[in-house]
């Protein structure tokens, strides 16, 4: 049983770290800013809560993420024209033109898989993968986008170019 688990586990790592090089390779951006950049293409705006909502993340988490897109003039931030408390989020014109060549997220297989199971399914994986959490005592570790250390990436030459 245990290494049924840790193969499937191995599938689900390998993909993503897979996503994550095609993603830096072809385009220089890692698989959680390609993640980001993906929620933020839409015809409204979002703010960071909205955003960690729509990536399952939590919003200090994405906030790391939206930084540098924003640096790389990915994404821009404004004040809500409908509420000045709020910061709206969304894709510049050379974010969405870096979106249209840009291959699929892993992330979104991820999110696809999980919304097929049922709520009962669903429950017991969460509960589960909790207490497996639990027994390697890793409730401490804070959670991050999938290969987004967050430290500074080097973006690729043929990003740069």
């Amino acid at each position: 049983m245990a290494t049924a688990i840790l193969d499937d586990l191995r599938r689900i790592v390998q993909i993503l770290r897979e996503s994550s090089r095609r993603a830096e390779s072809e385009i220089g951006v890692t698989a959680a800013q390609l993640f980001v950049l993906r929620s933020l293409d839409g015809d409204k705006p979002l703010s960071v809560n909205d955003l960690g909502a729509r990536t399952r993340t939590h919003q200090s988490t994405v906030s790391v993420v939206v930084k540098r897109l924003i640096e790389r003039d990915l994404v821009r931030s404004s004040v809500s024209e409908s509420d000045a408390r709020r910061v709206d989020l969304a894709l510049t014109r050379k974010g969405r033109a870096l979106l249209r060549k840009a291959p699929l997220a892993a992330q979104d297989r991820l999110i696809d898989g999980l919304e097929t199971l049922s709520a009962r399914q669903s429950a017991t994986l969460a509960k589960a993968l909790h207490q497996w959490v639990e027994a390697m005592h890793l409730e401490a570790v804070t959670p991050q986008m999938f290969f987004e250390d967050g430290k500074a990436k080097k973006r690729s030459r043929r990003a740069a170019s």
